[in-house]
C-alpha cells in the first residue's frame, strides 16, 4: 500500500511565482490494498447504509497505486507531493509495550511521535531510553495506566524509543503532562514528520482540501467567507490564493477553534484573515451594516450581498477521513448531519453577492450529505446554479437522487478506494481521503 502526502508552502505576504518556493499542503490517506492494518470497523447499520448506496451506484476495486517521487503536483502549482513507505511487516516486536488510542494511532500513521498525554498504558518495566513496540487500542477499552501487555483488540503501528519512563508518565495528572513520551523510530509506515519544519511557510493539508480552495478561486481584493473555518487550513489557503489582499472572514462556534485559526494565520504571516466565534447559520442579517473599509468588515452578522465568495466546508460524518483505525458512529448520528448542514445555507446564500461563487465540501461518503444536499440546494434556492469545477481531479457524483448525469459530472468526488479519478489525476491522487466538492454561482432571479 502506498501513501501520498503533500505540503502547501505559503509565502508570508504574496504568492511566490516559482514552483519550488511555493508548495501546497496535504497528508493523504490509506488505500484498501493488503496491509497489516485492520479493516475499518463501522457500526453494522452504518456499514449497511453506506454499502447499499455504493452497490446501487457503481463498483469499486482494490487497486493499489505506487507512490511517486517527490515532485510538484502536475495540476496544482502550490502542491508538493511527499512519498511515504510501507507497510514494513517485518519489524521486530519488543517485549516492552506502549498502548495508545485510535486518535494517537492515526497521528502516528501520519508521521507523528507520541506525546506523553497520548499514552494509555505501558508495561511496568518501561524506562526512558528503552526500545518499545507501540499498539493502538482499537475499541477504546484500555484504561489509562494499564501496566500489562494488553490482550484486547489492538493494532501494531511500529517501534520507538521511550523518552519518559512509565513512572514519569503516570505519576502526574494527564492534564499536567507535556513533551514527547515515545519517539517513533521505526513506524509501520514511513511518513516524514514535518512538525516545526518551515512552520512559517508550510501547512499540512489533505490533497482534496487544496482542490476545494482552487475551485472557489478567490481573487486578490475580494471578500471571502469561510463559514466553518477551524482549524484554518482552507482559510489560510484562500488567503494565500488572494495574495493576502482583501478580506477572509473565518467563523467557528468554538473560541478555542477560532484561536487556532488565528494562530495559524499569524504563523504564516497572513494579515487579511479575521476570525470570529459565531454560528455560521446566523451570519446574515438585513439590519447589519459592514464597515466601509473593504479589508475590515467587522464582526458578524453581515448584510445581504456582502461576499464575493463563500466556502461552506460543513461539519459532516467524516467517513472519508484517512488514516482511520476505528469508528463508533451510530446510524442515528450519521443521519443527523444533513439537517444540521442545511442550517448553514440560508445565511450563506443571503450574504453571497449576485454573480458570486459558493462552494460546498465535505470529507464524507454518504449520498445524503453530498449529492442529496446539492439536490436540496437546487430545489430550495432557485438563484443557485450548479456549475463545472476547475481543477477537476476527482470523479463524478453518485446516482440515487434526481440530479441529471450532466449535473453529476459537475460534482467532484474523491474516493479512498482510488479507482474513480479524472483524466488529470496524478498517480498519487489515488491514495486520498473521501471528499466531495460542489460549486454554485448565484444568479439573479
Amino acid at each position: 500500500m502506498s501513501v501520498a502526502g503533500s505540503i502547501r508552502l505559503f509565502s508570508r505576504h504574496i504568492r511566490v511565482a516559482t514552483r519550488h518556493s511555493r508548495y501546497a499542503a496535504n497528508m493523504s490517506s490509506f488505500s484498501t490494498s493488503p496491509a497489516p492494518l485492520p479493516r475499518l470497523s463501522l457500526d453494522p447499520d452504518v456499514e449497511n447504509h453506506i454499502k447499499k448506496t455504493y452497490c446501487n451506484s457503481q463498483e469499486y476495486s482494490n487497486k493499489a497505486a505506487t507512490c511517486p517521487p517527490v515532485e510538484p503536483h502536475p495540476v496544482l502549482p502550490d502542491v508538493l507531493l511527499i512519498p511515504t513507505t510501507g507497510p514494513h511487516p517485518n519489524l521486530q516486536h519488543h517485549t516492552k509495550e506502549i498502548m495508545v488510542d485510535i486518535h494517537c494511532g492515526a497521528a502516528i500513521l501520519r508521521g507523528a511521535h507520541i506525546f506523553a498525554p497520548g499514552v494509555l498504558g505501558a508495561t511496568a518495566d518501561v524506562q526512558a531510553g528503552d526500545q518499545v513496540s507501540v499498539y493502538v487500542d482499537v475499541e477504546g477499552r484500555c484504561l489509562r495506566g494499564f501496566q500489562k501487555p494488553y490482550s484486547g483488540p489492538r493494532v501494531f503501528v511500529g517501534n520507538g524509543v521511550a523518552r519518559m519512563s512509565r513512572d514519569d508518565i503516570f505519576s502526574v495528572a494527564q492534564e499536567e503532562l507535556s513533551g514527547i513520551g515515545v519517539e517513533m523510530t521505526s513506524p509501520l509506515y514511513g511518513c516524514p514528520p514535518l512538525n516545526d519544519v518551515m512552520s512559517d511557510s508550510i501547512f499540512l493539508q489533505n490533497l482534496p482540501s487544496t482542490v476545494a480552495g482552487h475551485v472557489l478561486n478567490p481573487q486578490p481584493g475580494e471578500r471571502v467567507l469561510d463559514m466553518c473555518a477551524a482549524p484554518g487550513g482552507k482559510t489560510t489557503h484562500l488567503a494565500t490564493l488572494m495574495s493576502n489582499q482583501g478580506a477572509v472572514i473565518a467563523l467557528d462556534k468554538s473560541q478555542g477553534k477560532v484561536d487556532k485559526v488565528m494562530t495559524n494565520a499569524r504563523r504564516l504571516g497572513l494579515t487579511c484573515i479575521q476570525a470570529y466565534m459565531f454560528d455560521g447559520g446566523k451570519a446574515a442579517s438585513e439590519a447589519a451594516v459592514c464597515e466601509k473599509d473593504e479589508t475590515s468588515l467587522g464582526a458578524p452578522p453581515y448584510p445581504p450581498n456582502t461576499f464575493d465568495r463563500v466556502l461552506v466546508d460543513a461539519p459532516c460524518s467524516a467517513l472519508g477521513q484517512r488514516p482511520a483505525l476505528g469508528n463508533k458512529m451510530r446510524l442515528k448520528t450519521l443521519k443527523s448531519y444533513p439537517s444540521y448542514q442545511r442550517r448553514l445555507f440560508p445565511a450563506a446564500v443571503q450574504v453571497l453577492k449576485t454573480g458570486g461563487t459558493l462552494v460546498y465540501s465535505t470529507c464524507t461518503l454518504t449520498l445524503e450529505e453530498n449529492e442529496g444536499q446539492v439536490e436540496w440546494l437546487l430545489n430550495t434556492f432557485p438563484c443557485l446554479e450548479l456549475v463545472p469545477q476547475t481543477p477537476y481531479l476527482g470523479g463524478p457524483g453518485l446516482s440515487g437522487t434526481s440530479l441529471t448525469q450532466d449535473q453529476l459530472q459537475m460534482l467532484q468526488r474523491f474516493e479512498p478506494w482510488g479507482d474513480n479519478r479524472g483524466e488529470n489525476a496524478h498517480p498519487s491522487d489515488r491514495d486520498t481521503i473521501g471528499f466531495f466538492i460542489a460549486k454554485f454561482i448565484k444568479r439573479a432571479r
